[in-house]
């Protein structure tokens, strides 16, 4: 009887407001009022509006939130498997118990059914994104009592103050499920949540398969994951008992801020510009293919940072004869002993194995932790679990050791012991001795007012000063001779010059029958100069990374500035890419492999080294190969820091090569590393295409390389955009995808372009959807004229490079 005086309550309120087309306009929903198609809810301070809704291409109907300013944008969804196949009299109205009901004609199509009474039920949409079920038994909102709220029934977004909760005791789960796609917000196939296997851990699944994980909770942060470092995203965790129970971010009413899971599993978190009308990405998860569940497979250890991204744990070898394929990962070169027999070998910087067959004791010594590992023969590892000072604890492996990484900046004090037997260990030991060269000085190079450099030779690091002697850099960098530079070079000659730039020639030179180098020498009449100079040595001197050229060292002597560089075998990339019959040298793969190289080398430019940097001059004739066709960023002259909460930075004098800078830089001097970005979509298309940006003709249009890709892909005839040389060894998904990336690069507004982490992750994914690009910068219709010399008067013109002075914003 209940329940039909409740339809017959539905239907009478149906009757009496149905059809009235009135904008609710506010905040708050009374027990008298309903909404229908078109009518919204909107937040106190117009961030969010809740309604009726259809997603992307589809027809179907829902009850969701989204922005008020980006409102395709959708972070909430009621009836997510309860589509409305025809929104006409649909109403959502507040039941007498406080439930919330969608209904048509009386006949229920969703509720919240709460449960119990409330005297003065109200629906109100608040600015954390939140709608709520409040009773409002008084005048005084401090009698207002909780019954129902969004926040207990995430979808695909996790807002700020909105808790993901683990907590079995209380028979509580919430986390986030991905869409299905893009038009279908029902549940995807993907899961981002707290898994409390041992030790806490945020796992991303995909069905019941685990394919992410951060690694385990360690006192101050999951281990696998380095912590973002903003003053906007503050996380709260709440333990019990060493049980991850809830977690939130704190909410910031200045922010406005998100994480969702695509529909690919994707992980994203963006942030909203101040404008409050765009979103700016922030990270991505997995943010490289290190990041994918055991890419290894056990004992392998995966590193972004070495030429193969796999290796096997000292004391084990790969189980697969070809090294390319890791999926059955690594076996012991030696059996264990048992007992006394077998001994550990310690690994720091990495992200612990995943806890699969495991034994955590919160009170042990480390000592104690070793003891009980040797008792027992299935025992692989053990390891400290906690970081936190002098916290004791044991945390032992029992049989494979799974999805180990290292992580760049990971504290080294927090060591995995890996058991070996003593025979492996003592060979370990027992490494040939290497005769070790005798280095050049170090130096301290001071900048004089006269502009000049002078030298004093000393036992200490590098120091660049002012004139007033204060500290620019503290450097630790060879100095060498020029009798020795000079001798290994034969006395700078014709023969022995390989290239020459805006820098001034660059020679090749032999310091012994071993060891070639590569010798930049400043020009006198070189618009480059000392800044130039000092900016490369600064940047590029404590750069570790295979992906980046190496600098050997300097030498400054009277009036003469040179940069020593390892030598590079196979010269630049324009050197194959653009010459008719080079270009034929290249196989796909090696192509492949070359884009991939670029994209780890700008990863850790971005994200893994002390400083971010930005290139400025990322170009073909700026990528190196060495002897395996293995590729290493040079020529950071150009390249400029920023502090990693600095987004985008702006300057009057710009500086780069037309094709390759991006629209907001090459118009306005704003560069960031989404500059970057567009200069790596243009290399990308290059390298693919065999045509360069700027200068290639095509029979049916005016457009650039960037606008042919652009109207190739509109047709869907994106591989006629693939060299011919490459015809008998492509590989059709990895061409399309590195075409469908690099347009997504080169996107003409800097917020809609990936980050590095999305790109290298996009390029190694296969079966991933990918976003669909946009416009490229610079997509518009040029001269007959495609001559790459077509430079606008006001600019300085230097081997293809632009100097703007003075560049004021229209």
């Amino acid at each position: 009887m209940a329940f039909l005086h409740f339809i017959t309550f539905l239907y009478t309120i149906f009757h009496a407001v149905t059809f009235l087309k009135f904008s609710i306009g506010a905040d708050t929903l009374f027990p008298n009022q309903t909404i229908v198609n078109g009518q919204t809810l909107i937040s106190p301070s117009q961030i969010f509006e809740a309604g009726f809704f259809s997603p992307g291409e589809s027809t179907n109907s829902f009850l969701g939130i989204w922005y008020r300013n980006t409102p395709d944008v959708v972070c909430w969804v009621a009836n997510r498997n309860n589509p409305i196949r025809d929104a006409d009299g649909v109403v959502l109205a507040i039941a007498r118990n406080g439930s919330l009901v969608i209904s048509r004609a009386g006949r229920v199509i969703w509720s919240t059914n709460s449960s119990g009474g409330a005297s003065n039920p109200i629906l109100q949409l608040l600015d954390t994104g939140n709608l709520l079920v409040v009773d409002e038994t008084g005048e005084s909102s401090s009698q207002k009592s909780y019954i129902w709220q969004s926040f207990d029934y995430p979808s695909d977004t996790r807002l700020p103050g909105m808790n993901m909760v683990d907590n079995t005791d209380a028979g509580q789960e919430k986390y986030l499920t991905s869409w299905r796609n893009s038009d279908d917000p029902s549940p995807g196939n993907f899961t981002y949540r707290i898994e409390n296997q041992g030790l806490a851990e945020l796992v991303i699944f995909q069905g019941t398969t685990k394919i992410y994980g951060t690694g385990q909770w360690n006192g101050l942060g999951f281990m696998g994951t380095p912590p973002y470092q903003s003053p906007d995203f503050k996380s709260d965790f709440k333990f019990k008992n060493d049980v991850l129970e809830s977690m939130s971010e704190i909410y910031n009413y200045s922010t406005v801020a998100r994480i969702i899971i695509e529909p690919s599993g994707i992980l994203q978190r963006y942030s909203m510009n101040e404008k409050k009308d765009k979103w700016n990405l922030v990270f991505t998860l997995p943010q490289d293919l290190c990041d994918n569940y055991g890419r290894c497979g056990p004992y392998g250890i995966c590193s972004t940072g070495k030429t193969r991204i796999c290796e096997c744990l000292k004391g084990f070898a790969p189980k697969a004869q070809q090294e390319w394929d890791w999926s059955s990962g690594c076996a012991r070169i030696r059996p264990l002993n048992c007992g006394d027999g077998d001994g550990f070998i310690g690994v720091s910087g990495v992200k612990f194995p995943d806890m699969l067959k495991f034994w955590l004791n919160t009170s042990m010594t480390l000592g104690e932790c070793q003891a009980e590992c040797l008792k027992n023969c299935n025992c692989t590892a053990y390891a400290n679990p906690y970081i936190t000072g002098g916290r004791s604890g044991c945390l032992i492996w029992y049989e494979d050791l799974i999805d180990i990484r290292e992580v760049p900046g990971a504290d080294n004090k927090q060591i995995l012991y890996i058991r070996l037997p003593i025979s492996e260990l003592e060979s370990n030991n027992n490494l040939q001795k290497t005769n070790r060269k005798k280095m050049p000085e170090k130096f301290t190079l001071i900048l004089a007012a006269s502009g000049a450099y002078e030298l004093e030779q000393t036992l200490s690091n590098v120091v660049f000063s002012t004139a007033a002697g204060r500290k620019f850099e503290d450097l630790e960098l060879p100095l060498f001779r020029l009798s020795m530079i000079a001798a290994a070079t034969n006395n700078f000659s014709s023969g022995n010059m390989i290239g020459e730039g805006g820098f001034g020639p660059v020679y090749k030179g032999n310091l012994s029958a071993q060891e070639e180098i590569a010798v930049k020498r400043l020009s006198k009449t070189s618009t480059q100069g000392l800044e130039e100079f000092k900016n490369e040595v600064i940047l590029i001197a404590k750069l570790q990374h295979r992906n980046l050229v190496r600098l050997l060292g300097c030498c400054i002597e009277r009036d003469e500035r040179l940069l020593i560089y390892e030598y590079m075998q196979n010269g630049s990339l324009d050197y194959f890419v653009f010459d008719e019959t080079r270009r034929k040298l290249l196989t796909w793969p090696e192509c492949f492999n070359i884009i991939k190289g670029i994209a780890r080398g700008l990863l850790y430019l971005h994200h893994d080294s002390r400083l971010m940097i930005i290139h400025r001059d990322l170009k073909t004739s700026n990528i190196l190969l060495d002897a395996n066709l293995n590729p290493k960023i040079s020529d950071f002259g150009l390249a400029r820091t920023s502090g990693g909460d600095q987004i985008t930075d702006r300057t009057k004098r710009v500086v780069g090569t037309y094709g390759y800078m991006a629209p907001e830089y090459a118009i306005h001097g704003k560069f960031s590393v989404k500059s970057n970005v567009f200069s790596m979509g243009v290399l990308l298309l290059e390298i693919v295409s065999g045509k360069r940006n700027r200068g290639s003709n095509y029979s049916n249009h005016h457009h650039n390389l960037l606008g042919h890709a652009w109207l190739l892909w509109q047709e869907n005839m994106d591989l006629e955009l693939m060299d011919e040389c490459l015809k008998d060894t492509f590989v059709e998904s990895q061409v399309k995808r590195c075409i469908q990336v690099g347009l997504l690069c080169v996107q003409r507004f800097p917020e809609d372009r990936p980050v590095m982490s999305s790109v290298l992750f996009m390029l190694g994914s296969e079966g991933v959807v990918l976003p669909q690009p946009k416009e490229p910068g610079f997509f518009m219709e040029g001269s007959c004229s495609n001559s790459a010399d077509n430079h606008t008067p006001s600019r300085e013109t230097i081997e293809g490079s632009i100097t703007i002075t003075e560049l004021e914003a229209r």
